[in-house]
């Protein structure tokens, strides 16, 4: 007894003077799976070297929705007045009492503080570790997977990290842990309707028929219904507009090399459709040793780049300057936190922020990689930026996307519009996995999956559309539903922003979806997507000098960019600020009949008809497609 009370009374002396820090561990981030098709080959050498890195908690997040829908709701008195940089940095930076939580966490653990560094910014807390180490920190398995064949191999550990219960509430995000290298793969589907890649195995990524040879240059209107082109997107959504302010403006097309244009190819195209641009080329930005300049022959690596800049460039006109961001090396491996890092210095890898498992760490050792150090803000911010490529959102942790989510709600704080095309499987995911009822990701499964960034509530997804077969282009577009099918649904992961709460609800209960209550997330709460859409269907696009058919969002999204590009223009031009975060003014009563409202058509997957476009918002078509005419003046309308 008395034994016992000795025990209990030092127990209590420890627990006095050591605080929190024996705090009892918690699981801090949870997956069942690994994305398909990542599997485990054997447990990782507890001696190899891991850049550990913590993602601190940043301050004021609770307040992020409504500090962005202030500047950027049409009825608020602060409508346009858009943040600083350092504003966006010095509001969100992490709290003294988060460092140092985790930096006691790391010391009383038995790490030497000389292998403890904190990133300038105060977001990132590093520390090189061995992996056993890592193992005993985060009470874990690190294991080696592989992806199918792919003889590349990756780190990861399985099924859950802990923390200490004090720390896990300072803490966001700890790499390398259950993040997954979903680097630009080459992937292709069966017969001649290949892929290109993208962040994520499979993608949003345009899909091509050709070359093809029944194509007349001078294309006339009467054609849309079989081969878009400039005349036919301008005839659709009533754009026509010469750029005013164009010493201000710039539209930003984003690419991940080994995804690359052509520069001869913009000169064939702009010789057929629009003369005055031969010989234009976009602006590179270059980050983390983004190049055009690669090796590669296959038609794939192409087509992607050449469709956006073809169309962006050829839709704002010549005056208009096009920013082409190439990200990461002729490796591949950039990713979208790469990007994000080169725009936004506070979110930089320079202290830490990325994962090396899953995005580009550099400098790059492999042969012909990137030397130089990751590139920590400084590339220009372009006021409307798209981007054709996506993920599933099984493939990644809650924690990473609400991360990144985040990181898009400061751009539009800073007065940026952000695009992302939402997919080309409907309900289904990239390369048409859909979720098990247990959630692993499998072809042929019936549970329909949601993409990421398109859930992200702070960017606009945009879905597609066509031109009927045998109609007019002045006749009503529907859904696409040739080749590929608009991406659309709703989020496992994200919660329903209030300005989409009226759409989505008034979509739910006129026109219900004819399935059970677990094959999507049917309980209206959570984040539906796309917003908008144009069209994405028979693109003529000059792609090694030959003449393709393309079809995908990866067509709408930039062409939806060229479009609000030009109201940016036009805005400017007359004194006003950048529309920056779309969202809650586009869903706003004053845009009413603002899109041409979409009602035919349906996005199927996952073994179903998907959802139906109807009247008002659907998860297929969003609002609907642009009316250029329409946007312009509610948006010259607003101060």
């Amino acid at each position: 007894m008395l034994t016992r009370l000795i025990l209990v009374l030092a127990y209590g002396f420890y627990l006095a003077f050591a605080g929190p820090s024996i705090s009892p561990r918690v699981a801090h981030e949870v997956r069942r799976y690994a994305p398909a098709p990542w599997t485990p080959v054997r447990r990782a050498e507890r001696d190899t070297l891991l850049p550990l890195r913590i993602g601190l908690k940043q301050s004021n997040l609770g307040s992020l929705e409504e500090y962005l829908f202030n500047v950027s709701h049409p009825e608020s008195p602060n409508y346009g007045k858009h943040w600083t940089p350092a504003q966006v940095t010095e509001t969100f930076r992490p709290s003294v009492e988060a460092v140092d939580a985790v930096r006691e966490w790391l010391l009383t653990s038995g790490l030497d503080p000389d292998r403890i560094e904190l990133g300038p910014t105060g977001g990132w807390i590093h520390a090189t570790v061995t992996t056993g180490e890592a193992e005993d920190l985060l009470g874990t398995e690190y294991y080696v997977y592989r992806s199918g064949k792919d003889t590349e191999e990756h780190l990861a550990c399985e099924g859950a990290y802990h923390l200490p219960e004090h720390v896990s509430k300072h803490v966001d995000i700890v790499t390398p842990t259950l993040h997954f290298d979903l680097k630009m793969k080459r992937s292709g589907l069966p017969g001649s309707v290949p892929r290109i890649s993208q962040p994520g195995a499979g993608a949003v990524s345009p899909k091509l028929v050709g070359p093809i040879n029944d194509v007349s240059i001078l294309t006339e209107l009467e054609d849309c219904n079989n081969q878009i082109t400039l005349p036919c997107l301008r005839a659709l959504y009533g754009f026509e507009y010469s750029p005013v302010a164009t010493d201000k403006n710039s539209l930003g097309i984003v690419e991940y090399t080994p995804n690359v244009y052509i520069p001869r190819d913009p000169d064939q195209f702009f010789s057929n459709y629009s003369k005055s641009q031969v010989g234009e080329r976009p602006t590179l930005v270059s980050i983390d040793g983004g190049t055009i300049n690669v090796n590669e022959t296959d038609i794939n690596f192409f087509a992607e780049s050449n469709l956006d800049l073809q169309y962006a460039m050829g839709l704002v006109g010549k005056e208009q300057k096009v920013t082409l961001y190439q990200v990461g090396d002729v490796i591949g491996n950039g990713s979208f936190n790469n990007f994000l890092d080169a725009l936004d210095g506070s979110y930089c890898t320079f202290e830490g922020g990325n994962d090396p498992t899953f995005d580009g760490i550099y400098p790059d050792p492999a042969p012909g990689g990137f030397t130089g150090p990751n590139q920590c803000g400084g590339a220009p911010l372009s006021y409307v930026i798209s981007t054709s490529y996506g993920y599933n959102e099984a493939d990644l942790t809650p924690a990473y996307m609400q991360r990144q989510c985040a990181e898009y709600a400061k751009l539009g704080l800073m007065g940026v519009t952000v695009l992302y095309s939402s997919g080309d499987n409907g309900v289904a995911g990239n390369e048409g996995m859909c979720l098990t009822e247990d959630g692993e990701e499998a072809q042929g499964a019936p549970r329909f999956m949601p993409g990421f960034p398109g859930t992200c509530p702070y960017i606009t997804s945009v879905g597609a559309t066509q031109v009927n077969p045998g109609a007019k282009v002045t006749d009503p577009e529907s859904a696409c539903e040739q080749v590929i099918f608009s991406g659309g649904g709703f989020s496992n992961v994200f919660s329903i922003p209030e300005f989409q709460q009226k759409a989505v609800q008034t979509y739910l209960e006129k026109y219900p979806p004819p399935y059970a209550a677990d094959i999507y997330n049917s309980t209206g709460h959570s984040r539906a997507f796309p917003d908008i859409s144009a069209n994405g269907a028979n693109y003529l696009v000059v792609i090694q000098g030959k003449v393709f058919r393309v079809y995908g969002t990866s067509a709408s999204s930039p062409v939806s960019a060229a479009i609000l590009s030009a109201v940016n223009d036009a805005r400017l031009a007359v004194g006003k600020g950048p529309i920056g975060f779309i969202n809650p003014t586009i869903y706003s009563t004053f845009f009413v009949e603002a899109f041409n409202d979409i009602t035919n058509g349906t996005n199927p997957g996952c073994g179903t008809n998907g959802f139906s476009a109807q009247p008002g918002w659907d998860p297929v078509t969003g609002l609907g497609t642009p009316n250029f005419p329409k946007l312009l003046a509610r948006w010259l309308a607003l101060p």
